[in-house]
């Protein structure tokens, strides 16, 4: 939907995993492994949360006290086998506006 050519991995095993749209850089955090707030510096997270783009985080209460509060929260429920509830939380004012657009 964003653009995204090929396919989507989940950066499980490499904790972020960036992708490409026409005119957005989309980063794919998934904090489950991340033990240690060092990590944070070395891998440079702190520089792509300042700079513009989609940041998306699995786990982030794994990061909490380093990421920046999220603008929108999305929460998958499984309700059964096929069944999934999707419930969005606006934070911020940004989060309101990307809510509104939908």
């Amino acid at each position: 939907a964003l653009g995204v050519q090929g396919r989507i991995k989940s950066p499980t095993y490499a904790v972020v995993e960036p992708h490409e749209a026409p005119n957005l850089s989309i980063w794919h955090f998934d904090f489950y492994r991340f033990d240690d707030p060092r990590e944070w510096e070395d891998a440079g997270f702190r520089d792509i949360f300042a700079n513009p783009g989609l940041k998306v985080a699995e786990w982030p209460e794994k990061a909490a006290a380093l990421t920046p509060p999220a603008d929108l929260a999305i929460h998958i429920e499984a309700m059964d086998d096929t069944e999934r509830k999707v419930t969005l939380h606006a934070h911020t004012a940004a989060g309101r506006a990307l809510l509104q657009g939908l």
